[in-house]
């Protein structure tokens, strides 16, 4: 029986393992629920600067912020990558990471070299293993991310760009569609494009500045990409904890299956000990 010895082992190994990605899938569904809440929480904050931006970008017209500005002399690109601390979350990094690489190879291929900021341990190891030049990075942020830990990474591309050091400055995260479904996003951060400033409902307001115009924007539009950043971050906690959930559920029902199949092999060959046991028994009986 040194056959089912060994696949008794086996279950019990796969057992443990079902325990621990069981536990894995309700701390994961536990932590979900807050993440959510906090990503929620943050994009009506992030949708109403964006409004204000707009009209404060509009209403000043002789006073252009320096994110307003196209550059193409410095041949440079700014990346923000905004991944996981961890893995067991399915292809969430993977597939947030290929974006990232097939867009630098475009980037390269039209002459221009790559800057990143890495937020997250996954997109830093991946970044520092293809050989890419990191600038900053953010790591092991916990489960409840804070922007001051954001801000100085952050402020390196951006006092870049306003020294006109790089022509453009992008961001990839994961955006949360819903529990199943994770969008990874790659989009422009700087210079803030025309959608992004278009004036709600077609109009403009005017305002009154106190102390001045370029003080009130140049601190607005400063707060406006920091919170772009920020609302990546919460959107990639919320998709992490999803993808996670889902991932280890399957792992859960797979261990399941698994040790069924094991059972069963193990069962039949029980059962074929047994026979080929009492077949001996029987014929030695015969024989006598």
């Amino acid at each position: 029986m040194a056959a089912g010895k060994e696949i008794r082992g086996k279950i019990k190994s796969v057992e443990n393992t079902k325990k621990i990605t069981k536990a894995m899938e309700m701390v994961a569904a536990s932590k979900m629920r807050k993440a959510q809440e906090r990503m929620r929480s943050a994009r009506p904050y992030t949708d109403k600067i964006r409004t204000v931006s707009a009209h404060l970008a509009q209403a000043n017209p002789e006073y252009t912020h320096p994110f307003l500005v196209k550059h193409e002399k410095s041949k440079k690109i700014g990346i923000i990558v905004i991944t996981t601390d961890k893995g067991l979350c399915g292809g969430l990094n993977t597939n947030a990471l290929r974006i990232v690489t097939n867009q630098m190879k475009a980037f390269e291929a039209a002459g221009n070299k790559i800057e990143t900021v890495c937020i997250g341990n996954k997109g830093l190891g991946f970044m520092n293993r293809i050989g890419a030049k990191v600038v900053a990075q953010a790591v092991n942020m916990g489960d409840t991310p804070h922007l001051e830990q954001l801000i100085g990474p952050v402020k390196i591309l951006l006092d870049s760009y306003d020294d006109e050091q790089l022509d453009a400055v992008y961001i990839c995260y994961t955006r949360f569609i819903n529990t199943m479904k994770q969008e990874p996003v790659f989009e422009q951060l700087l210079p803030l494009t025309a959608d992004k400033m278009e004036p709600v409902n077609g109009y403009s307001w005017d305002y009154l500045y106190e102390p001045d115009a370029k003080s009130v924007i140049d601190e607005l539009l400063l707060r406006y990409a920091e919170a772009l950043v920020y609302q990546g971050v919460v959107e990639k906690m919320a998709t992490e904890q999803s993808a996670r959930m889902v991932a280890m559920k399957a792992a859960t029902n797979n261990a399941g299956s698994v040790i069924g199949e094991l059972k069963l092999i193990y069962n039949k060959t029980r059962q074929a000990a047994i026979t080929k046991e009492l077949s001996e028994i029987v014929a030695g009986a015969a024989a006598v």
